[in-house]
This record gives C-alpha cells, sequence and structure tokens, in this order.
C-alpha cells in the first residue's frame, strides 16, 4: 500500500475517533438533562445513510443504505395574497404513520454512520446548529428541547464536546506512556554541544554552545519546548569553552525562525556514518565506496560535516529538482580514518536520498518507563504541557507568516508516518484532540465558543439572545469556518505546485 493511501486511512481514523468522542460529551450532558438527541452520526449523510440504528417500538431496528426523508415537519409552499411564494413546516401527524414507521419513537436517538467521510455530528432536539432545523425551531418550545433547560445546563451542554476532547488526549497520552514509555535527550549532556543557522549566529550564538538557561530558568530537555523558551527569552544563557556567556536575544523573535529549513537550533552531530545500505543497486554511497567510520565534509563544495547541514542540502536539491533538472551525482568530500581525505562521486535517488545510516550513539536518549498509574498523572501533565504551548503558539496564526503556514486535511494528512505506526498514529490523535478541543471553544459563531459566550452574556445580563439572531450568527460562524477551510486547503495545493 502506498504511503499516501497509509496516511489517509490515518488520518480518517483519527478524526473520526475524535469527533465521534467529542460529539459523545454533547451527547452525554444532553441525556444527562433530559434533551432529545434526534441523531448521533459518524461521518455526514446527505441523501442517505450507510446504516441506521434506532430503538422502535422497544425493538432495536437497523437499516442499510437507507434515504433520508423528513424527521418531524413536512414544508409546504403556497403563495400569499401578494402572490409571492412562502413556505411553511406543518408538523408530521405520527399516529397516522405505520407502526413500524421510526418516526413514531422521536424520544429515541437515530445512531448511523453516513457516507462521507469526515467528522460526524449530534443533532440536539431544540437547538440552532449546523443542521439549520428551522422548521423546529418556528414550532413552540418542548420541555425535552435543548433551548428551554436553564442556562447552565445549556452551558454544560455546549462544553461538553471540548471535555471530553481534553479527556480523551489525556487518557491517550497516559495509555502511550504507560505503553512505550518517553524519551528525551539531555540539553546539557550534547558531547559536541548545539548547532545553529546564521540567523542565530547573528545574535550571537555560536556552534557548540550549549543552552544552559532561558530568562534564568534550567533547560533540562532539547524539544520543541526549548524552542519555545527561546522564542519568548529576552536572555539565553550558553555553555562555551567551558564558560558562561549571555545572549541578549531580539523582540522580533518568532516560533517560525525555529522552522526553517536550516533550524535556528539543533543538536551538532557530526556527519559520521554509522552503516551503508548495500541494496542501492549501482548507485548510492555503498556503489561510490563510502564505510561505516567515514565522516562527510562537504558536498557539491557545501559545508556538510553536521547531520543538519547534510540534510539542509539534500533538501535543498530535493525541493530544487521539483522545478527543474538537477544532477544527481552528488560530490562529496570524505575523512577516512588513517586514510585522510578523499572526493567520490555518489549516485542519490530520485528522493536525493543516499544510502546513509548516520551514527546516532553518542546522543542516544534517556528513556522512562511508566506504571500504569504513575502513567496518569504523568500524561495529564503531557498533555497539560501540549495545550499551552499550542494556546502559545496560536498568536502567530494573525502574522502574514502564521496565515501562509495554514493547512488543511493535506498538512494535517503529511503529519502522520508514511508507515503505520501506532505510536505515532496515537500521539497524533492526542495533539488533534487537543487542537480539537481549542479550536472549538473559541468564541466564534457556530463553535460551541460561540455558544457558550451567549450564554454567558445571557447569565450577565438576564436576556436570552432569539433564535433569529441565533439563526442569524449561526450562518455567519458557518461562513467565517468554511472560508478559513478553503484557504487553508488552498495554501496546502499552492504548496503542492
Amino acid at each position: 500500500m502506498s504511503s499516501f493511501w497509509i496516511r489517509l486511512i490515518q488520518l480518517v481514523l483519527s478524526l473520526t475517533i475524535l469527533v465521534v468522542f467529542h460529539e459523545f460529551g454533547h451527547f452525554l450532558f444532553s441525556r444527562l438533562f433530559g434533551v432529545r438527541v434526534d441523531k448521533f452520526y459518524a461521518f455526514f449523510n446527505p441523501r442517505f445513510s450507510i446504516v441506521r440504528i434506532k430503538k422502535v417500538n422497544g425493538k432495536i431496528r437497523v437499516k442499510f443504505f437507507a434515504k433520508n426523508v423528513p424527521d418531524s415537519y413536512e414544508e409546504e409552499k403556497h403563495y400569499n395574497f401578494e402572490g409571492k411564494e412562502e413556505i411553511t413546516y406543518k408538523p408530521i401527524d405520527l399516529e397516522s404513520l405505520p407502526a413500524d414507521d421510526w418516526r413514531r419513537s422521536p424520544e429515541n436517538t437515530e445512531f448511523g454512520v453516513g457516507w462521507v467521510p469526515f467528522g460526524g455530528y449530534c443533532k440536539i432536539a431544540g437547538m440552532i446548529d449546523e443542521s439549520m432545523d428551522i422548521a423546529a425551531m418556528k414550532q413552540e418550545p418542548k420541555p425535552w428541547e435543548f433551548r428551554t433547560k436553564s442556562s447552565w445546563q445549556r452551558l454544560l451542554i455546549m462544553v461538553g464536546g471540548v471535555l471530553f476532547n481534553l479527556i480523551l488526549a489525556f487518557f491517550v497520552y497516559s495509555m502511550v506512556l504507560f505503553k512505550w514509555g518517553d524519551s528525551y535527550i539531555p540539553a546539557q549532556g550534547l558531547k559536541h554541544g548545539m548547532e545553529f543557522n546564521e540567523h542565530a549566529e547573528s545574535i550571537g550564538f555560536r556552534d557548540g554552545d550549549i543552552i544552559t538557561a532561558t530568562d534564568g530558568k534550567p533547560t533540562c530537555q532539547f524539544d520543541g519546548d526549548l524552542y519555545r523558551a527561546i522564542a519568548k527569552a529576552s536572555k539565553v544563557t550558553v555553555l562555551r569553552n567551558g564558560k558562561e556567556t549571555v545572549i541578549d536575544m531580539p523582540d522580533d523573535l518568532s516560533l517560525f525562525d525555529f522552522t526553517r529549513a536550516t533550524p535556528f537550533v539543533s543538536i551538532l552531530s557530526p556527519m559520521v556514518i554509522d552503516s551503508v545500505l548495500t541494496d542501492q543497486g549501482t548507485n548510492g554511497a555503498y556503489a561510490a565506496g563510502l564505510m561505516a567510520g567515514d565522516t562527510i565534509l562537504a558536498v557539491n563544495g557545501e559545508y556538510a560535516a553536521t547531520w543538519t547541514s547534510f540534510q539542509t542540502i539534500l533538501s535543498g536539491l530535493r525541493t530544487k529538482a521539483q522545478d527543474s533538472y538537477v544532477s544527481r551525482d552528488l560530490k562529496m568530500v570524505i575523512g577516512r580514518p588513517g586514510a585522510g581525505r578523499d572526493t567520490l562521486t555518489v549516485v542519490a535517488d530520485d528522493n536525493f536520498k543516499v544510502g546513509i545510516v548516520h551514527f546516532t550513539d553518542e546522543y542516544e536518549p534517556v528513556f522512562v518507563d511508566y506504571g500504569f498509574w504513575a502513567s496518569i498523572p504523568a500524561g495529564i501533565k503531557y498533555g497539560w504541557n501540549t495545550l499551552k504551548g499550542y494556546v502559545g503558539d496560536f498568536r502567530y496564526v494573525f502574522t502574514k507568516e502564521g496565515a501562509k503556514s495554514l493547512g488543511g486535511f493535506g498538512t494535517i494528512g503529511s503529519i502522520f508516518p508514511e508507515k503505520w505506526n501506532w505510536h505515532a498514529f496515537w500521539l497524533m490523535t492526542a495533539f488533534l484532540s487537543i487542537i480539537l478541543a481549542f479550536m472549538n471553544i473559541l468564541p466564534i459563531p457556530a463553535l460551541d465558543g460561540g455558544y457558550v459566550l451567549f450564554l454567558l452574556v445571557e447569565v450577565v445580563t438576564g436576556k436570552k439572545p432569539g433564535d433569529k439572531f441565533l439563526e442569524v450568527a449561526n450562518t455567519i460562524g458557518m461562513i467565517i469556518l468554511f472560508g478559513l477551510l478553503i484557504f487553508a486547503n488552498l495554501n496546502d495545493i499552492i504548496r503542492l505546485f
């Protein structure tokens, strides 16, 4: 199976888990407060559904590939005295329906699976949502509807989805730590120190420096949190040649400075070959004569004596090859123990891979194992730190560079590994659950946060927004969300071509 399909399956499975769990939060609190839930679906079902399940007359009924029909109201068109067409909604006489008609049991939820394999929904009675069920909202409020419940009950129903996404993320992180443990590279135990790009060097960093503190806070691990700490710091302390040096940081440094082709800071690791792949045919490092223990010093005349610089060169060639012809013959200057320097020509494959395994034993990570009970607080802490980091990074979205970096389904799918890896899959699913929770609580109409905002206004002012206002606000919110979705996916298309 190709990497595209593996990533697509992971993306669909992950989003399905997240959305179903999110909607289950709404469902649970709705049922807890006596609110009817008309439908609970995985995936969307325009016109028809793959599977429908509902309890009718005390029996569980199942339908396959059933067409959608009006649930409670039928649309009627007529003309007023001015000759203009008007639409009214007539309640369906449930008693006149056949005994086995599903609509005769409106108190029971219809569960189903749609055919559009993204997302899902929970249709709550008496609530203006993405279903835009205007017919039901034009009727007199019923005691089992969302709109007749107290403000605090409606508030809990709306935050239920966000709450369950956070619970899911914390649970998944806990189980990942229990199953696989955690690992990290100690920041102050790097044999060769750290490597910096040109921007970092212009600020005052030097290759070989070891960052020991940011704004006085000791640096323990080399990970994404270190990037955030440097981006926010006003002063960074480094260990240089056995002495501490304090570097004043510029105010305009952003997190995007750490995601360049050449990273702001990386682990300085000499480009020593651990092993050479022998299955590259007449191409690759083995065919050219490279051996384990060789040190690559330069590629095509460019400095390549570290893993980061070597990868940056190959990445640049790969990018250039997408627009024009680039020779795959790479002139490599190598150093061989006891034999001095030599220059060899290595023929790369179409993706500019050369069949080299990098020597990394000197930077073996520290592994931490967790028992079941210990994994729970550790997973909650891991998830909480992830949430704080994402919320802090969100401000970059409102910058020019941040807008360009927005991505849609293609970007999300590319984050999953090319080969199936349950560890990576669950970590990404937990991270996406954090994102879904945060994005849904934003005060945008049509999102949970929009409803929460209106509810808080109601609590403060004592006045409930009208149904018409909620309809208009929900429509505006949907337009905003679809606009953002189109923009993000257009970014994916532009990056692709």
